[in-house]
């Protein structure tokens, strides 16, 4: 199916590994230009290279913490070198599994500068070049907390829910611009920050983190975990031609895990 993307140039943020690695890598499949940023520096190095080889795909990446307003200034950069900034995919870490009790105040402020504040740094930042082009795609990459809180993740499942807002807002002003804004809430899937989290659970608990995770996959209709591929074919589809009367809407990549309708 001819997806319409070929050429598009795609920022993907907290890219070095995990689902927003797998997203980069499926951008460059479809032919986009790529544009990563993680703070990891040789991470993100190895992950940029792995992909431009893989693709023979244009790749600039660029170590930067997507807390620093500042900093997300480097859209201007992927601007100068490719031209545009056609999609933009926030992402950032989520925030430690606690408690509301055990959060401290400096969870708080952390939790809302790297996964709510920093899509709205990027969104400020890519806004005016799509508005220019009359075509744009804002995809949030969040979690299934947007629809169904979790336990011990009270950071997660309430600043998570504020990037919808972000998105519904966005959605509605800037539509009539082309620019179509989405967001993808994943379930649990096989990533290194899963399994923190299964580490957090076993140590609280005593279960062994496997059988953490076999609870985890049976809470799903499909029996299983996700996969960091599955959640980036969402990711592109939605950046689409495909997609092009989709937004302000949340997607879940949850295997069925979400039990309301």
């Amino acid at each position: 199916m001819e997806l319409g993307l070929k050429g598009k140039v795609a920022i993907v943020a907290a890219s070095s590994q995990g689902m927003g690695r797998a997203t980069a890598a499926a951008f460059a499949a479809e032919g986009c230009k790529i544009a990563m940023c993680a703070r990891n520096e040789q991470t993100l190095a190895l992950a940029a290279e792995s992909i431009r080889k893989q693709y023979s795909a244009e790749v600039f990446s660029c170590a930067l913490d997507v807390t620093d307003a500042g900093a997300v200034r480097f859209v201007e950069e992927v601007v100068l070198r490719f031209g545009a900034a056609d999609i933009c995919v926030t992402n950032a870490g989520g925030p430690p599994a606690k408690g509301f009790l055990a959060a401290s105040m400096e969870d708080w402020q952390k939790a809302i500068e790297a996964n709510f504040m920093s899509a709205v740094y990027f969104a400020r930042e890519v806004i005016p070049h799509m508005q220019r082009r009359r075509w744009g795609r804002i995809i949030t990459l969040t979690s299934i907390t947007t629809k169904q809180p979790l336990a011990d993740l009270v950071l997660s499942n309430t600043v998570r829910a504020a990037v919808v807002g972000l998105v519904k807002s966005l959605a509605n002003e800037f539509g009539k611009d082309g620019i179509l804004v989405n967001n993808v809430g994943p379930g649990f899937t096989a990533t290194d920050r899963l399994k923190e989290l299964a580490r957090s659970r076993s140590a609280a608990s005593g279960t062994a983190e496997k059988e953490i995770f076999e609870g985890w996959a049976a809470d799903a209709p499909l029996r299983r975990l996700g996969e960091p591929e599955e959640v980036a074919d969402t990711i592109v589809w939605l950046a689409s031609d495909r997609a092009s009367y989709v937004t302000g809407q949340t997607v879940l990549v949850d295997g069925g895990m979400y039990k309301g309708l």
